[in-house]
């Protein structure tokens, strides 16, 4: 079954005196690229965080977020009150104004107030990873039901590619016919007599190079593969994707063959198809 690399997950964790939120987001990437939102006092997680997403998901931009919100009395944070002090003397020198005033400029100036880094404790942290896997477990869902809705386009897409390979074998007797005759008038407009062995010698080696039955078999042959390896149990977007660049190379050498206007319409429409293939194999993982 294959996965999208679109997906969303978001969970949050209530602990006694912070709300923590994980959120999840990707999209199509050719590899694994991760832009992390991380508060500083949890950076010495992140490798362990960043290594959770790239286990689970594998491949895609995936826009990762922790968010802290204080809900308690707790706060890290102290007025560094020789530093405000030392503010307010110099800005007394400078102008006159009451202390409340001067307070108030002292405050707004760099180094007023200092924060001790916390570690983060083992609960915390604990709370954090189960928050990070439900997030994960949702993505992955999201991602998976993007992936039936895929599957079941390619599936339809791959129907009709078929429909139009059963066509293309329907006419090619017919083609073949009306090359032969269009070579034998050619030659009959030259008004010139020509031994009658040779020219059906050079006439199978013409209608030779016009044969198109390797490149049928060789497409129906793709086609199977591609649905037999969209319904394998893991996901391989890049594999599907060197199976429709197989694909494309038959039904192009085909068209080129053809020399029938008939069948190159048909050509033209397997050329539609396998394009808007490949278009949603850009969000395949």
């Amino acid at each position: 079954m294959i996965q999208s690399m679109t997906g969303f997950g978001k969970h949050v964790v209530q602990l006694p005196s912070k709300k923590i939120t994980i959120e999840l987001k990707s999209l199509n990437s050719k590899s694994l690229d991760i832009n992390a939102r991380i508060p500083q006092s949890y950076r010495e997680k992140e490798l362990e965080l960043r290594k959770m997403i790239a286990d689970a998901l594998i491949r895609g931009k995936v826009d990762f977020g922790l968010y802290v919100e204080i809900t308690g009395e707790e706060t890290t944070a102290e007025v560094n009150q020789g530093v405000v002090k030392k503010y307010m003397e110099q800005l007394g020198k400078i102008a006159k104004g009451d202390d409340i005033k001067l307070l108030e400029l002292a405050l707004r100036m760099p180094d007023t107030l200092k924060t001790d880094k916390d570690d983060i404790n083992e609960a915390e942290y604990e709370a954090i990873v189960k928050a990070m896997k439900e997030a994960l477990s949702e993505i992955m869902n999201f991602r998976n039901e993007e992936g039936k809705v895929l599957e079941k386009d390619f599936m339809d897409r791959i129907a009709t590619l078929n429909t139009l390979l059963e066509k293309v074998n329907a006419m090619d007797p017919e083609r073949l016919g009306t090359v032969r005759e269009r070579l034998e008038r050619a030659v009959a407009d030259l008004q010139i007599e020509l031994d009658d062995n040779r020219f059906e010698q050079e006439l199978i080696y013409y209608l030779e190079k016009y044969d198109i039955t390797e490149e049928k078999v060789r497409l129906a042959n793709h086609l199977n593969y591609f649905e037999t390896t969209l319904k394998s149990n893991d996901s391989n977007g890049k594999k599907l994707g060197f199976i429709a660049q197989e694909m494309g190379r038959e039904i192009n050498t085909i068209g080129s063959k053809a020399n029938y206007a008939p069948m190159q319409q048909l050509v033209v429409q397997m050329k539609d198809e396998l394009e808007k293939i490949k278009e949603q194999m850009l969000n395949v993982l």
